[in-house]
């Protein structure tokens, strides 16, 4: 008699984020606490008994500073740009299509949004930052808590630093100087 082994169905996946973690040198305990996750749920990925959700593993691409190839794989890997394949990860023939992950990193410290959902009650602030990702639902990038003093400290402070800078423009080009020369030319003889 055969014994049945029980189906590892992200085990590609897992061992890709075991060898990155392993890379940057950084214990399972360090990236669950960066990540906001339970150690045990981390491993359960590493091993491939779960996949994260695209919230966590775009979480898990940032905080891992991956690029765009490799985010792209990663992503591939949880069966995310399979349409209608929310739970089967085995062997499928290649599409020729390809879902887009968009990373910035500019500076691997900063998480840049597009979006904030902000909710209060009156024992403090929650900001969800947001990233939109061509999909219907945005991506939570970070969430920020603070105290009613802190937010409004906060307003404060981003108001002084809205109102110190001052918005750019680029000089008009020579075609746009003309024409507006023109205009005036052309209005000061009415």
């Amino acid at each position: 008699m055969s014994e049945e082994r029980p189906e590892i169905p992200f085990k590609k996946l897992g061992e890709q984020l075991k060898t990155i973690r392993q890379k940057l040198h950084e214990s399972v305990s360090e990236v669950s606490g960066a990540v906001e996750i339970d150690e045990q749920k981390l491993q359960r990925y590493e091993q491939g008994h779960e996949r994260p959700s695209e919230d966590i593993l775009m979480l898990l691409i940032n905080h891992f500073g991956i690029q765009d190839d490799d985010a792209a794989n990663l992503w591939q890997l949880a069966g995310y740009d399979r349409p209608g394949n929310e739970h089967d990860n085995r062997e499928q023939p290649q599409s020729n299509s390809r879902t887009m992950v968009m990373i910035m990193a500019v500076d691997p410290r900063i998480i840049y949004s597009d979006g904030a959902q902000v909710v209060a009650s009156n024992s403090g602030v929650v900001v969800n930052f947001s990233q939109g990702t061509g999909t219907q639902q945005a991506l939570t990038t970070a969430r920020v808590g603070m105290s009613r003093d802190q937010a409004g400290a906060l307003i404060h402070a981003l108001q002084q630093a809205m109102e110190g800078s001052k918005p750019r423009q680029l000089p008009a080009s020579n075609a746009e100087t003309k024409q507006k020369q023109r205009r005036s030319g052309d209005s000061s003889k009415t």
